[in-house]
Order: C-alpha cells, then sequence, then structure tokens
C-alpha cells in the first residue's frame, strides 16, 4: 500500500512538472530584481532554478551548523540507553547500588526516564532505602504519574497497605488506568474488604487478559466467595448470587459463603436451597457437612434430604454426621449415636468425636462426653483415638455395616 501510495505521489509530481515545464517554454516570462541602483533581469526559469539552488544551499548550510549537536545527543542517547541496560542487568543481579546508580544516570535522558526512575526506585526498596525510593518515584510525578501510580501502588501492596495503593491508583493523574493498574486496583480492592468491586473488575481483567486463564478463574472464585460473605444485607447478597455464572453456584467455597451469610441474614431457606441444589448436582464432603452445621430449622426437611441423600452415598462420613446432627437437634440421640459411630467406621474424624461429646454430656454420660471430647482433640492431631467403653463386637459390626432400611422405630437396620 505504501509503494502504490509513494508510486501515485511521483506520477502526480512528474505530470505537474511537465505541465509547468510547457507553460514555461511556450512563455518563459520575464523577473525584474531591483536592489538599490542595481537592477537584475532575467526568466521565469532561471529564477526558479536560483530559488532552489538558494533554498538548497541554505540546507547544506543548517545540516552543517547542526552535524555537531546531533551527533552529541545521538551520543546523549546510546549513553543512556547503555546505562540503562547496565541498570536493569544489574538489578535483575541483585546489584542494588551499582544499579540504582546506572539507572539514576539513564533517568536524566527524557527517552527512558520512566523506566529507569522505576529500576532505580526497586533498587533503592530492596537495599531498604525509602527516601531514596520516594525520591526516584517523585520524580516521575509530573511527566509519568501513571508509572508512579503503578510502581506506588505494588510497594504499597507488597507492604500491606492497600488503603495507600487503591489512593494512588485513584488519584486523577493516573487516569485511565492501563491493565495492570486494573489489576493492582482489584487486589487492593479485595484486600479492603470490598471484594465485590474486585468481582466487577474481572470484565476488564478478561478483556486485556492481565493474568493466565487459571489465575483469572482462581480470582474469580475467590472474590466471588468473599463478595458473598461481606454482603451487607439480604439483597446485596441476593444481587451477588444471582450475578455468578452457573458453574460457581455449585463451587463448594461459594455456596458454602452464600448459606452461611443467608442464615446468618435469617434467610433460611435460601441458605438451604442453595446447599442442596448444589450437593445434587455435584456431591462434596465439605457441603455434606455443612448442611447439618447451618444454624437454621427446617429440621424436617433437612433430614429428609440427608436420609435420600444417605442411599446414593452410604459411605459419606461427612453426611452421616450430619444426620447425626439434626437427630440430636429433634432429641432422638440413639439414633444420632448409631449414626457418628457409624460415621467414625467411614473415617470421621474430629468433628464425628466432637458431636458425641456433645450428645453424651446432654444425656448426662460424662465419663464418655470427657473420652469423646479428648478424642476430638487427638483427632485433631492426627493421633490415635481411645476406644469408648461398652461397645461390643456386635456394635462395632453394626457400626460399619451399611444401612439401607430403617424399622418401625425410626432405628437402622443391618442389610439383609
Amino acid at each position: 500500500m505504501n509503494l502504490f501510495r509513494n508510486l501515485l505521489f511521483w506520477i502526480v509530481l512528474a505530470l505537474v512538472g511537465a505541465l509547468v515545464a510547457q507553460l514555461l517554454v511556450q512563455d518563459p516570462g520575464e523577473i525584474v530584481v531591483t536592489y538599490g541602483e542595481n537592477r537584475y533581469l532575467t526568466n521565469l526559469p532561471k529564477a526558479l532554478l536560483m530559488l532552489v539552488g538558494g533554498l538548497l544551499a541554505l540546507w547544506l548550510v543548517w545540516k552543517a551548523l547542526s552535524l555537531p549537536f546531533v551527533a552529541m545527543r545521538r551520543h546523549r542517547k546510546k549513553q543512556a540507553r547503555a546505562r540503562l541496560l547496565d541498570g536493569l542487568d544489574a538489578l535483575h543481579q541483585g546489584h542494588w547500588t551499582r544499579a540504582e546508580k546506572s539507572l539514576g544516570l539513564a533517568a536524566r535522558s527524557p527517552e527512558v526516564r520512566a523506566i529507569a526512575e522505576v529500576g532505580a526506585a526497586r533498587a533503592a526498596a530492596a537495599r531498604g532505602d525509602a527516601a531514596a525510593k520516594m525520591q526516584h518515584l517523585d520524580a516521575l510525578a509530573v511527566d509519568h504519574p501513571i508509572a508512579r501510580a503503578l510502581t506506588v501502588a505494588e510497594f504499597a501492596l507488597a507492604e500491606q497497605r492497600p488503603g495507600d495503593a487503591l489512593a494512588a491508583l485513584d488519584a486523577p493523574a493516573a487516569q485511565p488506568l492501563p491493565p495492570r493498574g486494573l489489576a493492582l486496583r482489584a487486589q487492593a480492592l479485595a484486600a479492603l474488604g470490598r471484594a465485590g468491586e474486585a468481582y466487577g473488575l474481572l470484565g476488564a481483567l478478561r478483556q486485556h487478559a492481565v493474568w493466565p486463564p487459571e489465575q483469572l478463574n482462581r480470582q474469580e472464585a475467590t472474590w466471588a466467595e468473599a463478595a458473598l460473605r461481606e454482603a451487607a444485607d439480604a439483597n446485596v447478597l441476593a444481587d451477588h448470587w444471582e450475578a455468578l455464572p452457573k458453574p460457581l453456584k455449585t463451587d463448594p467455597a461459594a455456596v458454602a459463603a452464600y448459606a452461611e451469610r443467608a442464615a446468618a441474614l435469617r434467610w433460611e431457606e435460601a441458605a438451604a436451597k442453595s446447599v442442596e441444589q448444589a450437593l445434587e448436582a455435584r456431591w462434596d464432603e465439605s457441603l455434606a457437612a455443612l448442611y447439618g452445621r447451618l444454624p437454621i430449622g427446617r429440621l424436617e426437611e433437612r433430614r429428609a434430604h440427608a436420609e435420600r441423600w444417605l442411599a446414593a452415598h452410604p459411605g459419606s462420613p461427612a453426611l452421616l454426621v450430619t444426620l447425626a446432627r439434626l437427630a440430636r437437634a429433634q432429641g432422638q440421640w440413639p439414633q444420632a449415636e448409631a449414626y457418628l459411630h457409624r460415621a467414625l467406621a467411614q473415617g470421621a474424624n474430629a468433628e464425628a468425636w466432637e458431636e458425641l461429646g456433645h450428645g453424651f454430656a446432654q444425656a448426662g454420660d460424662e465419663s464418655r462426653a470427657r473420652l469423646s471430647y479428648v478424642n476430638a482433640l487427638r483427632a485433631a492431631r492426627g493421633e490415635t483415638a481411645t476406644e469408648l467403653p461398652g461397645r461390643d463386637l456386635r456394635q462395632k459390626l453394626f457400626d460399619e455395616a451399611v444401612v439401607e432400611e430403617r424399622d418401625e422405630f425410626g432405628m437402622p437396620r443391618l442389610r439383609g
């Protein structure tokens, strides 16, 4: 395309020149130049040639006079690039003092000032000189405010000062923020407990491909969970939940955050249904355990769901502990105890022992309650638990059996 434009330009110029030459041949004209008492007479073609020659001579004189200055300017640029490269190499190798000195000298050149001052600030920070670091950064305030804001924010986040990072990024001189600025701002917002606003920046971060897709997905899940836990009221919580993509509505961490926050806001049905829908879409032991821990009512409905799930997941220790919790909350301690012993046989640890302790204490069996609490501590530490007294071989086999049916008293029956 450039070649075509250049060719077209020269063709048009040649045509115009030919037209002018033809006109001048037909009538060369006459030009009279008077200077004092001197009078010069010539025709138009000669006058044009003299004008072009004069302009060319002036251009050559100008080039000759400016040549030393051009050479000096090129030398300074070459020297600045050499110092920049040397400083960056020293910074990479950890020679902080040499890096700061070389980069500080390179910063005298306007072409590389931004990158040189940023590098010098990093070198000063690495050797612990906060005053020199800020001096290098302040040198960028007028001509390179965005570079300064990004670097200040990065240092502030590394020093656990998200408020200062956000203030630097929100400064009017730093607008509009580049992609990396958006990423730093999102991190600062999340650190300040404003994960909902950080989550709102995900669209821009994805558009600019600031992070790899895997990291973006992790940040999305993390900020979604935090935003749900930070919801101030039920309306905000519902808005956050509805804005989540479908995969996150079955993510255990996000579902747990939503259910626990909904339960705290007395939104019991929403809390229970979120866990129920997530477990029916994809089984997760942590959500099965949470289903029994939720501080809500709906005991009959929750127990009915848990018993139906038990048919599909008979070996789930978390589900057995959940059933035990619900049974104890309904005043059915014998059934709860049976579920807990079976959960322990399936691999449940501290949580099941603690629930056993609560049940025995509620039933007035202090000795076994104390032993259960001790076993909970031992299980949390990875130590071997002590067998509870009074359980014979038949009861142990019963604990390990897979329960499929119940008798008329609600007690589990053995298979076969």
